[in-house]
C-alpha cells in the first residue's frame, strides 16, 4: 500500500480539516474478495450537500432516497465500478446500491473536496436510503462496520 501525507491549507469555512494537521492519503484499498470488510459512512449526493459537486460517474446529483454510494479510491478503481451495483450487508440486513462516485483517498482539504480530509482506504460512503435500508442507528452514522460484494 502506498501512502503519503498532505497538509491542510488554511481555510475560513472548513469544519473538517484542521490547519497544519497532516492527513494520510492512500492510493489503494484492501483487496476485493467475495465479502469485503469496510466502514460505512454517510454522505449527501444532492446538490448543495457533502462534496459540493456532481458524482464522478455520471456528472449528476442523486436524491437522498436513492441507494447510491461512493467508494474509496482503490475500490473505485479509476471508475471501473461506475454505475455498477454492490450489495451492502450490516445489522442482519442487506441493500443493493449503485456506485456513482469516488471517495477520494489521495487528496483532500481543498475546495475541490469541500475542505474535507481524504477518505481512508476502506470507505463505502452511502446515501440516506442505504442508511435507512440497513437500519443504521444514529450513533453509528459516523461509521458502521459492514461487508460488501459486487452484485
Amino acid at each position: 500500500m502506498s501512502t503519503m501525507l498532505i497538509e491542510a491549507k488554511p481555510v475560513v469555512r472548513s469544519d473538517c480539516c484542521k490547519e497544519g494537521k497532516l492527513y494520510t492519503t492512500y492510493k489503494c484499498s484492501p483487496p476485493v474478495s467475495s465479502h469485503i470488510k469496510a466502514l460505512l459512512t454517510l454522505n449527501g449526493f444532492e446538490n448543495n450537500e457533502d462534496g459540493a459537486a456532481p458524482s464522478e460517474c455520471d456528472s449528476q446529483f442523486h436524491f437522498d432516497d436513492t441507494p447510491v454510494v461512493a467508494l474509496s479510491t482503490g475500490w473505485y478503481n479509476k471508475g471501473s465500478r461506475c454505475l455498477n451495483n454492490i450489495t451492502i450487508i450490516a445489522n442482519g440486513r442487506s441493500v443493493v446500491a449503485m456506485v456513482v462516485d469516488e471517495c477520494d483517498s489521495t487528496m483532500g482539504c481543498d475546495g475541490d473536496h469541500d475542505y474535507q480530509p481524504p477518505c481512508v482506504n476502506n470507505i463505502v460512503n452511502a446515501s440516506r436510503a442505504v442508511r435507512k435500508a440497513l437500519d443504521v442507528p444514529h450513533d453509528q452514522w459516523g461509521g458502521l462496520d459492514i461487508t460488501w460484494t459486487e452484485a
